[in-house]
């Protein structure tokens, strides 16, 4: 086998919580991740010489040393012998800086990719340990499916699945700083922290319903301060006949819960009507084989 094609899935957030900051600078956290149907894709290539040489079909992104792809293989070939060079293509469909873990995931298919192209056979649980070097995301988007994130991300629980539904993705033009937000976030008793217990006695039951009142992202509290576009966002999709609306990660991207297709499908076309400058995806909830 000379080349492999790998698929780098995006997330959500069903839930995120913040519960303290600790002496390193990083947060402790507890979440509910979703993996979704809207994925890059990314073509691994052996070549004769061990060079290492990235393209993608967004021209603004980084193709040098800057780009997570590059620090994988890089990772990768500190612990394991490569003999042949790499040649990568990544086709970006995930929106960049969009609190969707778009350069997780792809950093996390690279691994996977690398693993089954040059057979090194490492197990998920190796992988994943390799992965959190990049960042506390990586373990999480080799996993994928549901799972409760703790720790500073890093200390992942399966879950059982999300209930069937449609998921329909928004992104307004705006960038979001991660490290602005979390600098930003005062954790003083008026936060209203999302029951993470709840939700999890929810999934259990595999109750909808049940589940999307309880949806929360505490990191709301500082984005759309700064953004108020993303509180718009949530409210038309309520209008629009969504179950809930939440705003993923650190945002911008805004994500809405419905319970059928059609509900879906007539938001996606009003949504894609708003703004040509706005990215709008209809999907749902994805889980690895």
């Amino acid at each position: 086998m000379n080349s492999i094609t790998v698929k780098a899935y995006a997330k959500i957030n069903l839930g995120l919580d913040v519960l303290r900051k600790r002496p390193d600078g990083y947060h402790d956290v507890s979440m509910i991740m979703q993996t979704v149907n809207l994925h890059d894709t990314i073509n691994i290539r052996k070549t004769k010489f061990q060079s290492l040489t990235i393209q993608s079909n967004l021209y603004y992104l980084p193709t040098d040393q800057r780009n997570i792809v590059y620090k994988a293989v890089d990772l990768f070939r500190e612990y394991y012998s490569l003999r042949s060079g790499i040649d990568i293509f990544l086709n970006k469909r995930i929106p960049v800086a969009a609190g969707l873990a778009g350069g997780s995931a792809d950093a996390a298919a690279t691994l996977m990719g690398l693993n089954k192209l040059f057979q090194i056979g490492l197990s998920l649980e190796q992988l994943m340990e390799l992965g959190v070097k990049l960042g506390a995301d990586v373990p999480y988007c080799l996993l994928m499916g549901t799972a409760l994130s703790e720790g500073i991300g890093e200390k992942l629980s399966p879950l059982p699945p999300m209930p069937d539904c449609s998921i329909l993705l928004v992104k307004p033009d705006i960038s979001v700083s991660t490290k602005y937000v979390y600098e930003n976030l005062y954790l003083n008793k008026e936060i209203d922290h999302p029951d993470i217990p709840l939700m999890l006695e929810a999934l259990k039951a595999n109750n909808l319903y049940k589940l999307t009142p309880l949806m929360k992202n505490i990191l709301e509290s500082v984005t759309i301060k700064e953004h108020p576009i993303i509180e718009e966002i949530k409210a038309s999709m309520k209008d629009q006949d969504a179950l809930t609306s939440l705003m993923s990660g650190s945002g911008p991207t805004v994500f809405g819960i419905f319970d059928s297709q059609y509900k879906a499908e007539k938001a996606y076309i009003y949504f894609k009507s708003r703004s040509n400058e706005w990215q709008v995806f209809l999907t749902n909830p994805y889980f690895p084989v």
